[in-house]
């Protein structure tokens, strides 16, 4: 396994995973996409974009949209009340 660089940024993608309920490994894809964009190379730069993420990911989540886990809930309910529907014949 390949050894942590900065604790920090590791802290910064493990939220903004833990926000947007994905996998550690996505939110720091989506960070390093967001930093390639941008032209960043350096992990400082690198945290920035991460902390500036996780700042928008929260501001959505308490601006009244429901969460990932929200609506996967909400999902998995409607699908049980349908479970007896009958698609064909």
């Amino acid at each position: 396994m390949a050894p942590i660089e900065d604790h920090v940024y590791m802290k910064c993608c493990a939220e903004l995973a833990s926000c947007l309920s994905i996998s550690i490994a996505s939110a720091r894809r989506k960070v390093e996409l967001a930093a390639a964009k941008n032209g960043v190379k350096d992990s400082a730069a690198r945290t920035v974009i991460a902390k500036r993420l996780l700042e928008e990911a929260r501001s959505l989540d308490i601006g009244g949209n429901e969460s990932g886990a929200a609506q996967l809930d909400d999902l998995l309910k409607i699908l049980a009340e349908e479970e007896n529907f009958m698609v064909e014949d």
